[in-house]
């Protein structure tokens, strides 16, 4: 090939999002929603994770709602608070459900990882 064409190779950079969806193509858990309950876990709300992440509150609280509603449990617990306010967290399957979620794409990155190196080596 070319050797420009081989120089630009290594400026190719690899994107992709994983999201799962239901038997109608309703998107139920994604890289979004993963993200954002993350962010919820870590900041103690929704609000201050929504606005990490450029994300409405609105559409990010039916999107949680609507993970809660497919799966049967609860991703959220709130607890008022006194002077400080109140905090956020997930609740014990919200918990579980990010962990699945983080080993999952793990495994899956890992894959990706290696055929785009296979990509860019039979381009070479």
């Amino acid at each position: 090939m070319e050797k420009t064409f081989t120089n630009r190779l290594s400026s190719i950079h690899l994107h992709y999002k994983i999201w799962m969806s239901d038997k109608d193509e309703k998107g139920i858990l994604g890289d979004g929603k993963w993200q954002i309950l993350k962010l919820i876990e870590e900041k103690g709300s929704i609000k201050a994770a929504c606005d990490e992440l450029g994300y409405t509150y609105r559409r990010t609280w039916g999107n949680l709602k609507k993970i809660e509603q497919f799966f049967g449990f609860p991703l959220l617990e709130k607890q008022r608070g006194g002077s400080d306010g109140g905090r956020t967290m997930l609740t014990p399957e919200g918990k579980k459900l990010v962990q699945a979620f983080d080993h999952f794409h793990a495994a899956v990155d890992s894959v990706i990882q290696e055929g785009f190196e296979k990509f860019i080596q039979d381009l070479e």
